[in-house]
């Protein structure tokens, strides 16, 4: 989502890192960049001025420390106000058993999708959640939010022959706490644009229900226009939070610098995938450091802890060192990573690495090399060295590769062994500036798949 604007902010900030002095004139060019590449995300017109506003302020005049450059002291500025933008520190739900969440928001930002999200995350926390079907306008509505909650094994309440929402949510809120459920989560209808009966039937369901968050569930896709919706709706329910879904696609961010300023109401979660798993509690300063090109390698180590086997970790580490990597081990890790997130979504929380393009040829390589690898015995896996011409050629066929695609794999795989053995000795800085030069794993010299690693 935020690839244009982190291209265009990080080329503004070029510009400033080579100044030896803060002024007004050898400012105004670069932070006009800034201000066009906030507006061409479609960051609100009156949030890019204040922000501009805000950051010229602090900089012009301001004591350069010793210890940095001023374009460094001026994206640090920059850093910081972006922090501020998008509001200071992650805001938690309300810290209380039975908790009450309402989901409100327009018809397709996701809110049904976002409900079965949140009990997934809710479970994380020790909550019981369950799901409470009060969309009764749109076809199928009832049944998709079912089929989530039978996935997930939550609790789930409809009425399908009753088309009073404020009667459904109060019958829902009675049968979850029979079932001794401590989280309970209300989706509601949506239309495709804001209107009376839309307003007046949430308002009727909020005094029944009268939930402890009243989350709005919007689509980063609508840019400015999704502002505009979360202003209707606080004004109308008095928002307490706001998920922003579809960060993963091609949106262009704005609504995310633009919510928190304009309507006051906090930014509380992400939607950052299709998979239930992939909602995120929003950190302002994680997300001001993606869209400046830093990375954001705290999130990073959190997937890591939360899809990592440590034991499988350490015992690879061990082989490592002992150079006796192979196919099972090099399975088990793309299989490891493909439970942290695409390749491109964990590259961009590399500091640095904002800029490295991990497309569909990546991707349809690392698959490939999934494929293969998987086409093979256990033993062939584990004793490389097995597998002779006939095998590479029933192997390929398994696969649907060419014979030449089990023979690069092999080639790499030794490759590595080698690698590994040089840097038993005091060779080991070397070797890796030889593979850093090399284009890392995913090189020439290394694995398909794993570019920069």
């Amino acid at each position: 989502m935020l690839e244009t604007l982190t291209d265009k902010m990080t080329g503004a900030l070029r510009r400033l890192r080579g100044l030896s002095k803060l002024t007004e004139d050898n400012m105004a060019e670069a932070l006009k960049e800034v201000r066009t590449a906030l507006l061409s995300a479609d960051v609100h017109f009156r949030v890019a001025r204040e922000f501009i506003d805000r950051v010229q302020s602090a900089c012009v005049g301001q004591k350069v420390l010793d210890s940095v450059t001023p374009g460094q002291q001026i994206i640090k500025i920059i850093h910081d106000e972006l922090v501020a933008l998008l509001g200071e520190g992650a805001t938690a739900l309300v810290d209380k058993k039975p908790l009450r969440i309402m989901l409100v928001g327009l018809q397709g930002s996701g809110k049904t999708t976002a409900t079965a999200k949140l009990a997934k995350l809710l479970t994380k926390k020790g909550y019981t959640p369950a799901l409470i079907a009060c969309d009764v306008q749109r076809p199928a509505a009832i049944d998709q939010l079912e089929i989530l909650a039978k996935q997930e094994n939550f609790l789930f309440y409809a009425d399908r022959n009753s088309k009073n929402v404020p009667q459904i949510g109060r019958d829902g809120l009675a049968w979850a706490k029979e079932q001794k459920a401590d989280a309970i989560i209300f989706d509601t209808a949506g239309r495709l644009h804001i209107d009376t009966d839309l307003i007046k039937e949430v308002e009727d369901l909020k005094k029944q229900v009268i939930p402890d968050e009243v989350l709005l569930v919007a689509d980063s896709a609508l840019g400015q226009e999704a502002v505009n919706v979360a202003k209707h709706f606080h004004e109308a329910v008095d928002l307490t939070g706001i998920v922003l879904t579809k960060l993963d696609g091609d949106a262009r961010g704005g609504a995310a610098l633009s919510m928190k300023t304009i309507t006051q109401v906090p930014i509380k979660f992400v939607g950052v995938g299709e998979k239930i798993s992939d909602l995120e509690v929003f950190y302002p300063d994680r997300m001001a450091q993606r869209i400046l090109g830093m990375g954001d390698v705290v999130s990073l180590v959190e997937k890591a802890q939360e899809h990592v086997d440590k034991e499988e970790a350490e015992r690879l580490a061990q082989k490592l060192k002992r150079a006796d990597f192979n196919f099972e081990d090099l399975l088990s890790q793309l299989n490891q990573v493909k439970k942290m997130g695409s390749l491109g979504s964990l590259m961009k929380m590399v500091p640095g690495m904002s800029g490295v393009s991990v497309g569909d040829k990546e991707t349809n390589q690392m698959k490939k090399t999934e494929a293969i690898i998987s086409s093979m015995t256990v033993i062939e896996r584990q004793n490389p060295q097995l597998i002779n011409g006939s095998r590479r050629l029933r192997i390929a066929k398994g696969s649907g590769c060419e014979v030449r695609d089990i023979n690069q794999l092999m080639k790499q795989l030794q490759q590595m062994r080698k690698l590994m053995k040089s840097m038993k000795g005091g060779k080991g800085k070397k070797m890796m500036k030889q593979l850093a030069a090399k284009g890392g794993l995913g090189g020439p010299g290394g694995f398909p798949g794993l570019p920069g690693m």
